[in-house]
């Protein structure tokens, strides 16, 4: 007989030699950033390729409308009145850390506020927060749909 136990992906990555926690708390929010444009980027590339396969080019285009940084900064407009007071710090910290790469064809408050959605969604993923996270990138992917509509409208 089988036994099924669940565990979530970061009880695996866990074990992986060398691998150690890193605390949300303590860590800086450019690296909360870091780690959230990671999340952020997976949990598109998901959604995008779970409506069918197509060319990795294509794929990519209808990512990389999601994870610019005006994309990202709209969102988090969204977001705010949604946040916790602690969310909200977390956001405010990464939004004010100066950065040593420039904004890329975007304006530096977009490139901030940016900045900021991904040290939050860095700083609950760490925190093992993931239903928070899920809520919180809901809202903004369903502003972004509300957005598209008004524009296509």
């Amino acid at each position: 007989m089988e036994k099924s136990i669940e565990f979530g992906l970061e009880h695996y990555i866990s074990r992986i030699p060398g691998m150690e926690p890193v605390d949300p708390k303590t860590s800086s929010p450019l690296v909360l950033a870091y780690i959230g444009d990671c999340v952020f980027d997976l949990i598109i590339k998901l959604m995008v390729t779970g409506r069918g396969n197509r060319q990795v080019h294509k794929l990519h285009e209808e990512t990389s409308h999601y994870v610019q940084a005006s994309a990202q900064s709209f969102m988090m407009r969204e977001m705010q009145e949604h946040l916790t007071a602690e969310e909200h710090a977390v956001y405010r910290r990464g939004r004010n850390a100066r950065s040593v790469s420039p904004a890329k064809n975007q304006s530096i408050t977009d490139y901030r506020r940016a900045t900021g959605f991904e040290a939050l969604i860095g700083y609950l993923y760490l925190g093992g927060e993931y239903e928070r996270l899920t809520e919180l990138v809901t809202i903004g992917l369903e502003s972004m749909e509300g957005r598209e509509c008004e524009e296509d409208g």
